[in-house]
């Protein structure tokens, strides 16, 4: 049974340093055919693949692993630059893929970008808002202007009764005005007929 046991451990230990051994193979050839690891940037990594004349499958399978390993592309003058798809916004950069300290600068330049927008879609709503104020305004203006409404009590108070003015009767007045004048002539006519009609049999 101790055989057993010592022969198992050995087989154990045998295939385990068979499988370590396999994996840093793959590791290995994987490692050397990638170009990018051998590539100081992008534009060197992009010249290594072109040199090996790939596939066109496999050729843009190592141009995409050369983009993944470099961010940045390199100046003419010298130096990199670094495209911000998010901004739309070219950054320079020390190497080909940018620092701790760049990738902070491009990330609150971002910020200032995301602010920037914001504002800008708050500005265009207000002033969006305002126009509709303003054309609405004006279509009122336009209308013709309809009836004025009166608002008018529906209980009127109750009004003093009046009594009939007898006009038989003289009312003291004033001898120069005319109305009193005649107010007096028609008295004494009034009188006369009056008078002539109670002494005729």
């Amino acid at each position: 049974m101790d055989r057993l046991r010592s022969g198992g451990a050995k087989t154990y230990l045998a295939t385990a340093i068979a499988l370590v051994l396999l994996a840093l193979v793959i590791l290995w050839l994987g490692y050397r055919e990638s170009p990018p690891q051998s590539a100081r940037d992008f534009e060197d990594c992009v010249e290594q693949v072109e040199a090996k004349r790939p596939s066109n499958d496999e050729r843009g399978a190592l141009l995409t692993d050369c983009n993944a390993h470099f961010a940045g592309r390199r100046k003419a003058g010298g130096g990199y630059s670094y495209y911000d798809f998010m901004q739309d916004r070219i950054f320079d950069i020390a190497g080909p893929n940018p620092t701790v300290a760049e990738r902070n600068a491009i990330d609150r330049a971002y910020m200032g970008f995301l602010d920037a927008q914001r504002r800008e879609a708050v500005s265009a709503e207000l002033a969006i808002r305002q126009n509709e104020r303003l054309r609405a305004d004006l279509e009122r203006a336009r209308q013709p202007a309809g009836l004025r409404m009166a608002l008018t009590p529906t209980n009127w108070p109750p009004l003093p009764a009046r009594r009939p003015v007898d006009r038989s009767k003289s009312t003291h007045c004033e001898d120069s005005s005319l109305s009193c004048g005649w107010a007096k002539l028609s008295a004494a006519v009034k009188n006369a007929f009056a008078s002539s009609s109670k002494t005729t049999p």
